[in-house]
């Protein structure tokens, strides 16, 4: 298992202007992207030739879950795909673990697939006349792992996710859940430092999705991994992502946390995203609260330290609950044992309502 704490902040993915044009004189668009910068609608009018991903730019940290998200036809499942070389990037840079993976061999890619990222599709493709043990230890079986080692590790694998006592039957006998859980086993099963998901969870209903959200979001921190989360639903991607990037027409069009997007979307098109978000549990303290001095010289009156106290990253809905036990309507947001901002009702609702906050609020 890998430490969750070391080498925190460590980049184990990156890119770096990367890009991939699909058709028939790719080629010759990437050149023409080079030397004159052509745009996805320029490429497809002058070459018919379809721009997947352009000039994506991330990186993906030791112990993060990184979510990109984006309708369909937006890049990602490219994107993805592109992390662990299926298919080959037309320009640009994709780095894992520091090593260029457009430079490796087909050994070498074999190996970084086998050891170092394991991935889950949206199709888990269980064998269907294998067990739900054998399906697990199947990856381990092409790397010519010995079977009792291999079945071993495919049991402690299939106990983390929650299935110690389905081994012995047929994915056939699963719910659809339950398989992609044997899908999840499978990768794990590797011990894999970076997991890709290609939206494994959306054809689930919503209650199994979610309840499988929670589950994929505390295994990966609990193992230390690392992932990258493919998926088109917002939602999803604050529930699961320490980060999300936000693409349409290959462009990735922001990268942040769920506070960030929902609080200082990029455009018009991150805000009709936003826009149906709910902000009680994803603004934070510091992000509502004011200055002390300004807090101070309006309200002369007012000891702040006798104030109830909060974090700076309690949400809106617990300073909501802290707010009415409190006998005035503002919370001192204390870090460090000393106060570093005020939180009062009105910029509480300046921020369940997503709109800034230019003056203090009464007490």
């Amino acid at each position: 298992m890998i430490n969750a704490t070391k080498d925190a902040g460590e980049v184990l993915v990156e890119c770096r202007n990367v890009w991939k044009i699909f058709g028939g004189r790719a080629a010759q668009a990437v050149k023409a992207v080079e030397e004159r910068g052509l745009s996805k609608r320029q490429i497809l009018q002058d070459f018919d030739c379809v721009v997947g991903v352009s000039d994506a730019n991330l990186q993906v940290r030791r112990g993060e879950i990184f979510c990109i998200m984006g309708l369909s036809g937006s890049g990602k499942s490219t994107l993805i795909r592109l992390l662990n070389r299926l298919i080959e990037p037309s320009m640009g840079t994709i780095t894992v673990k520091g090593r260029d993976v457009a430079k490796l061999n087909a050994a070498e890619l074999r190996e970084m697939r086998a050891r170092n990222i394991g991935m889950v599709f949206q199709s888990v493709a269980l064998l269907p006349h294998r067990t739900v043990l054998e399906n697990a230890a199947f990856g381990l079986e092409v790397r010519g792992v010995p079977k009792d080692k291999r079945n071993s590790i495919a049991q402690a694998a299939l106990e983390k996710v929650g299935l110690a006592d389905w081994t012995s039957r047929l994915p056939r006998e699963l719910s659809g859940g339950m398989q992609q859980r044997v899908g999840l086993a499978r990768a794990l099963a590797a011990d894999p430092e970076i997991i890709l998901m290609d939206e494994p969870f959306s054809a689930l209903d919503p209650l199994i999705r979610r309840q499988l959200q929670d589950e994929f979001r505390e295994l990966t921190k609990s193992l230390g991994k690392s992932a990258v989360f493919i998926t088109h639903d917002l939602e999803e991607a604050i529930r699961i992502g320490d980060r999300i990037a936000i693409m349409k027409d290959g462009v990735i069009v922001q990268v942040g946390t769920a506070e960030d997007i929902v609080t200082s979307p990029a455009d018009d098109y991150v805000s009709e995203f936003v826009a149906g978000i709910s902000r009680v549990h994803l603004v934070k303290a510091h992000t509502v609260m004011l200055p002390v001095a300004e807090f101070a010289k309006s309200h002369p009156d007012v000891d702040i330290e006798s104030l109830l106290t909060a974090s700076p990253e309690a949400d809106i809905g617990s300073l909501i609950d802290l707010t009415m036990q409190s006998p005035r309507d503002a919370l001192a947001v204390v870090e460090d044992g000393k106060p570093v901002g005020i939180v009062t009702a009105r910029s509480l609702l300046r921020g369940v309502a997503g709109t800034p906050d230019s003056a203090c609020g009464e007490v």
